[in-house]
C-alpha cells in the first residue's frame, strides 16, 4: 500500500483535463520525489490510462458506478479503473453523493479489484457510519466550505477534531477550503492521515509552487504531531 499525505482532485478543471492533466500530474509526480511527500491525485476517468502510464505516484479515479460488465450503458465500472491502471478511487464525494447501500457495495467490489478507496462524509458522525463500511480512508469535507476560501481549519476546527476522536477504524483525511500550508500543517499535527485539496492547488497561478508549499506543511505538521506526543 503506497502512503500519502497529499490527494489532489483534479475535478473538471480545464488546466487538468486530457493533456493539461498528464502536465500537472508530473508536476505533482516531481514535488512528490523532491520532497518526500506522499501525493495522490485524482482525475477523470477518460484521462486515467494516459496518465497513470506517464507518472509514478497514486493516480486515483473520483468515482465509479455499482455496476457489473454487462448490459449497462454510460457508466463507468469498477473494472474499467482498474483496466486503465487507477490505483484507487474517491467515492460520494460531495459532488457525486451516492447512497450508503451503494458505498457498501462499491467499497467491496472495490477490494475484490485490489482498488484503494476513499469514502469521502459531510460530517464526523456521517465518516463514523461509512468507516464501519472498511474503505481504506474516510475523508471528512463539511459541503458548504468546498471550494470557498475559508478552510474548515479555520472556520470549524472541531470539525477535525471530532472526525479524529470518533473515527477510530480508518485513516482520516480532512479537506474543504484547504489551501495553505498552515491549514495542512494543523490538520496533520491534530490527527489527520491525509489533506484533501482541489482548487487550491489547480486553481492556482503557480501549481507547482503551491504544492511545495502545502508539502512543507505536511512536514511541519508530522514535526508538530511528533513533538507533541513527547
Amino acid at each position: 500500500m503506497k502512503d500519502f499525505q497529499l490527494i489532489v482532485n483534479f475535478k473538471t478543471y480545464d488546466n487538468a483535463t486530457g493533456n493539461n492533466a498528464l502536465e500537472l500530474a508530473k508536476i505533482h509526480e516531481k514535488v512528490a520525489q523532491e520532497t518526500g511527500v506522499g501525493i495522490a491525485i485524482a482525475v477523470q476517468a477518460v484521462d486515467l490510462r494516459h496518465v497513470a502510464e506517464e507518472v509514478s505516484i497514486p493516480v486515483l479515479a473520483q468515482h465509479f458506478d455499482f455496476v457489473r460488465n454487462g448490459v449497462h450503458t454510460g457508466h463507468v465500472t469498477a473494472q474499467a479503473l482498474k483496466d486503465s491502471g487507477a490505483y484507487g478511487t474517491l467515492l460520494n464525494h460531495a459532488e457525486r453523493r451516492i447512497d450508503l447501500d451503494d458505498i457498501e457495495e462499491s467499497v467491496d467490489l472495490a477490494r475484490q479489484l485490489g482498488l484503494f478507496t476513499i469514502v469521502c462524509a459531510d460530517t464526523p458522525y456521517t465518516g463514523k457510519a461509512v468507516a464501519a463500511l472498511n474503505p481504506h480512508m474516510v475523508a471528512v469535507e463539511p459541503p458548504e466550505l468546498i471550494g470557498g476560501d475559508v478552510s474548515v481549519c479555520t472556520a470549524n476546527p472541531q470539525i477535525l477534531m471530532d472526525a479524529v476522536a470518533m473515527i477510530d477504524n480508518a485513516p482520516v483525511v480532512i479537506g474543504a477550503g484547504i489551501k495553505t500550508k498552515e491549514d495542512v500543517a494543523h490538520a496533520i499535527k491534530h490527527g489527520a492521515s491525509a489533506v484533501l485539496v482541489a482548487s487550491g492547488v489547480i486553481r492556482s497561478m503557480d501549481p507547482e509552487q503551491t504544492l511545495r508549499e502545502l508539502a512543507q506543511g505536511v512536514i511541519e505538521g508530522q514535526k508538530g504531531a511528533v513533538e507533541h506526543t513527547l
